[in-house]
C-alpha cells in the first residue's frame, strides 16, 4: 500500500498529528509520502496512492488557505483531465481520511465539522471511498493564546496532547485493519 499524508500546518498542531500519523503508518508498514502544504504550488497526484490522508488547521471554519488553493487546483486539473465525473463512480481500493486540529473557541466541534467536509469534497469527487473523519483539539498559538482558556472546551492548552497522539496512533491502526 501506498500512502499520501497531505497536511497544512500554521501553527504546529496538526503537523503534530500529521508527524503522529506517519510514524504510525510506518509501524504498519505502510509506504507513506507526506507532504506539508505551503505557497509554493506543488501538485502532488493524488491518484497515485492507495491511501490519502489530508488534514489543516481550521481558521475561521475552513482549512487554512494554502490548503484550499491547492485544492481548488487539484479540482481544475483533475476536472481537464476527465478523472472528475458525474455520479463520482468508485475507484476501487482508493482511500481516503480527512482530519483537522481546532481550538473551537466559540462553540466547539461544530466550528471544525465545514473544514473537514471541504477536505472530504475533493476525495468523494474523484472516487475515493472517505473512509473517516477526525478532529483533534489544538490549542490557539501567539496572539489567539488567551482563548485557549475559554470557549467550550474549557483550557485548552497543551493540545494536541499525549493523550491525542495516542488517540492518532489507535485511530490509523483501526483504519488500516479495515
Amino acid at each position: 500500500m501506498k500512502a499520501l499524508n497531505l497536511y497544512f500546518s500554521a501553527t504546529g498542531n496538526t503537523e503534530k498529528i500529521a508527524k503522529q500519523i506517519d510514524r504510525t503508518l510506518g509501524e504498519q508498514g505502510v509506504l507513506v509520502d507526506s507532504v506539508k502544504v505551503s505557497k509554493d504550488g506543488m501538485e502532488p497526484d493524488i491518484l497515485a496512492y492507495d491511501l490519502v490522508l489530508a488534514g489543516s488547521g481550521v481558521y475561521t471554519w475552513l482549512p487554512g488557505k494554502p490548503m484550499i488553493a491547492l485544492f481548488d487546483k487539484l479540482r481544475e486539473k483533475y476536472v481537464r483531465e476527465g478523472d472528475i465525473l458525474p455520479a463520482s463512480p468508485r475507484r476501487q481500493g482508493k482511500r481516503a481520511v480527512v482530519y483537522c486540529t481546532y481550538g473551537g473557541a466559540h462553540t466547539g466541534v461544530k466550528e471544525a465539522v465545514p473544514a473537514v467536509k471541504f477536505l472530504a469534497q475533493l476525495f468523494d469527487h474523484l472516487g475515493f471511498e472517505v473512509i473517516d473523519e477526525w478532529y483533534f483539539v489544538g490549542e490557539y498559538n501567539g496572539k489567539l493564546r488567551p482563548m485557549s482558556l475559554k470557549g467550550r472546551l474549557g483550557n485548552i492548552e497543551g493540545r494536541p496532547s499525549e493523550a491525542d497522539l495516542r488517540e492518532v496512533s489507535e485511530k490509523v491502526v483501526g483504519i488500516m485493519r479495515v
